[in-house]
C-alpha cells in the first residue's frame, strides 16, 4: 500500500480490533519517528496534521542542529520548504487575480515587455501550469549561491529558446515561477516578498514563514544538511532569494498547515477563483495532474487531493490537502532528498493515521 493508501486510513474509522488510546497511540508514533532519527535516516523532522481545521497531530523529532543538539520544534523550527513554496506563491497570485490586477490568460509580455521575445507567445496561466515551454535547471543551477534579485536572475535562462510551443507539453521548472513573481512585482509596485507577506502570510498568521537571507542569523532556522554514508554534512551555501516563489521560503510545519486550511475555507480568496488554481490542466486532452502552482490528483478511490512535494538543497517537504475530508498534512525535513518516502509510507504513516483516526487532538 502506498502513501495515498495509507492516507485512506485517516478517513475510515476503525470498526474492529484494539485501537490504542490517545496516550498509547502517541507513544507508539513517537517511538517510530524516533527510531527513524536514531537509524540515521534524517537529522530532523517536523509534522503537523489538521482535520476540519483542528490540530490532530503535531510534533518535532531529531535535531534542527546536530552539533548544538537543538531539538526540532514544530511551532518554531524553520525549514527550507523547497517547492512547497509554490502553493504560497499560488495563493498570492490568486489574490492578485481576484483583485483583477493580473489576468491569467494575458500574455506574459503585457507585464514584462523587456523579457526577450520568443518564437511563441505564452501566458501567465501557462507559466503557472508549467506548460509555457520555459526550460528547467541545467548543471548545478539548482544550487546557485549568487545574490540575484528576481530581475537579475533572468540572465540565467532568458536567452534560451522555448523547449516546446506553449500549451503543447508539460515541463516542470521553477523558472516559470521566477517569471510570475517578476510580473507580480511589476503589477503591485512592491517586491514579491512584501506582497506575499502583506496579502497572504500576515492575514493567515504565518509569522514564521519568511525569506531566507544567507547572511542573516535566525535562531530558529534548522541547519540544512545533505546525507552521506558517513552521516550528515552541512549543505553547501545557496541563495534562493531570486526563486522565492518557486522554492525559496523558510517555514514551520505549523505555518504550512495554516496555508492548507486557507485552501479549504477560502478565507483569503473566493472558491470561484481558487478552483482555477486547484483544477488540473490538460495538454492534448490528457491531465498533467498539476493545476496552477499545485499538484492536483486523486487517490486510488477517486478522492481528490492537492499539494506539493518539495526537494531542495538542505530541505525536503510534503504538503497535502484533501478538500472533501478537510485534511491538511505538512511534513518538513532539514535534509536534501533523505530518501525516506518509502519508509514514511511503510512504517510511519500507518501508525500515525491510526492514531489520528481516534485522536481528539494533541499539542
Amino acid at each position: 500500500m502506498g502513501f495515498i493508501g495509507f492516507l485512506r486510513q485517516l478517513f475510515t474509522p476503525a470498526v474492529s480490533g484494539e485501537v490504542p488510546g490517545n496516550t498509547a497511540g502517541k507513544k507508539q508514533i513517537d517511538a517510530r519517528f524516533r527510531a527513524l532519527i536514531d537509524s540515521g535516516s534524517l537529522p530532523g523532522l517536523s509534522v503537523t496534521v489538521l482535520k476540519k481545521g483542528r490540530k490532530v497531530f503535531q510534533n518535532g523529532y531529531g535535531y534542527a542542529d546536530i552539533d548544538r543538539k537543538i531539538a526540532v520544534d514544530p511551532c518554531k523550527t524553520q525549514f527550507r520548504i523547497a517547492s512547497a513554496s509554490k502553493p504560497i506563491a499560488a495563493m498570492a497570485l490568486a489574490k492578485m487575480v481576484a483583485d483583477k490586477k493580473i489576468d491569467l490568460d494575458t500574455s506574459f509580455y503585457n507585464y514584462i515587455p523587456y523579457f526577450p521575445r520568443k518564437k511563441y507567445d505564452f501566458t501567465i496561466r501557462q507559466l503557472a501550469s508549467h506548460t509555457a515551454g520555459i526550460r528547467g535547471y541545467r548543471g548545478k543551477e539548482y544550487a546557485l549561491n549568487k545574490p540575484f534579485s528576481i530581475k537579475e536572475s533572468l540572465q540565467i535562462f532568458q536567452d534560451d529558446p522555448l523547449v516546446f510551443r506553449p500549451g503543447t507539453d508539460y515541463l516542470y521548472t521553477s523558472f516559470d515561477w521566477v517569471l510570475i513573481s517578476l510580473a507580480m512585482e511589476e503589477v503591485s509596485g512592491m517586491s514579491f516578498a512584501e506582497y506575499v507577506k502583506q496579502e497572504v502570510l500576515d492575514p493567515l498568521g504565518m509569522n514564521a514563514t519568511q525569506v531566507e537571507y544567507p547572511d542573516a542569523i535566525k535562531k530558529d532556522k534548522a541547519t540544512p544538511y545533505t546525507r552521506r554514508r558517513s552521516g550528515f554534512r552541512k549543505a553547501i551555501p545557496v541563495d534562493n532569494q531570486y526563486k522565492l516563489a518557486g522554492g525559496g521560503y523558510l517555514s514551520t510545519s505549523k505555518d504550512l498547515a495554516k496555508l492548507g486550511k486557507a485552501f479549504l475555507d477560502y478565507s483569503l480568496v473566493s472558491k470561484e477563483v481558487l478552483q482555477e488554481f486547484l483544477s488540473p490542466q490538460y495538454v492534448k486532452g490528457k491531465s498533467t495532474y498539476y493545476g496552477l502552482g499545485c499538484q492536483v490528483s486523486e487517490d486510488s478511490n477517486g478522492r481528490p487531493f492537492i499539494g506539493h512535494v518539495g526537494n531542495g538543497i538542505g530541505g525536503y517537504s510534503n504538503f497535502f490537502v484533501y478538500p472533501k475530508e478537510e485534511v491538511v498534512i505538512a511534513l518538513l525535513v532539514n535534509c536534501t532528498d533523505p530518501k525516506i518516502q518509502l519508509v514514511l509510507e511503510r512504517e510511519l504513516y500507518p501508525k500515525l493515521l491510526e492514531f489520528i483516526s481516534v485522536s481528539e487532538g494533541i499539542c
